[in-house]
């Protein structure tokens, strides 16, 4: 039996990345009770800001900015913290210095699903890309940034990716994804859809992932 699910989210959406993890935890779960089911997850790109720079901006200004100064800026991040706290998923902010466009770090997803990568190495190359913004304080603008990233996430030629990034291959169609997206209705991230039957919106836990997903497996069957 396959699962498939198609995850809406952006790189630098902090909640998406623990949305990422709590994923990977229910996926793992529910490995052990149906070892024969075959997942497919098919990452899909949204734009938080679609109007952010190509070269980014400063981040805590952005936050600053959008959620009313620093007090309640920090306020935002510590509730992001606290959430994340019991999936042992933890996150540099501090480090972070810019706030990038990611049209880049998409279509470098893209390209790994478009070549038939390993489910492993898309797993790998998404956590790497989250790792490196929120964890590292990386920028996901810069494109030397993602080549190493793709080098050492899914095992791809860093001079290789480097040029591609260059030139524009992907970008029609990641924008044309993006579009799409929220012509369906979808205004948030993560929002995952489950064997194109159910969607669960936001950075469920891993239980309720869990229990959508076994209830996607049976919607549908013949009783």
């Amino acid at each position: 039996m396959i699962l498939d699910i198609d995850l809406v989210s952006d790189f630098v959406c902090p909640w998406c990345f623990l949305g990422k993890v709590r994923l990977d935890r229910a996926l793992a779960d529910l490995k052990i009770s149906r070892p024969e089911l075959e997942v497919r997850v098919n990452w899909l790109p949204f734009f938080l800001n679609p109007d952010t720079p190509a070269e980014g901006e400063p981040y805590r200004a952005f936050l600053e900015a959008k959620f009313g100064g620093p007090i309640k800026a920090e306020a935002v991040l510590d509730k992001v913290r606290e959430a994340a706290s019991d999936d042992g998923l933890l996150y540099a902010f501090e480090r972070i210095q810019t706030r990038p466009n990611t049209l880049d770090a998409h279509r470098l997803m893209y390209r790994a699903q478009a070549q038939g990568q390993k489910p492993e190495r898309i797993r790998a190359l998404a956590h790497a890309l989250f790792a490196a913004h929120f964890q590292e304080g990386r920028d996901l603008g810069d494109r030397d940034t993602l080549a190493d990233i793709a080098a050492s996430a899914c095992g791809d030629r860093r001079e290789a990716v480097r040029e591609w990034l260059d030139g524009r291959g992907s970008i029609d169609a990641v924008e044309r994804m993006a579009a799409g997206v929220r012509k369906q209705g979808i205004e948030g991230v993560p929002f995952f859809i489950l064997n194109r039957k159910m969607a669960v919106s936001g950075a469920q836990s891993a239980a309720v992932l869990g229990a959508a997903i076994l209830q996607s497996l049976e919607t549908g069957k013949p009783s």
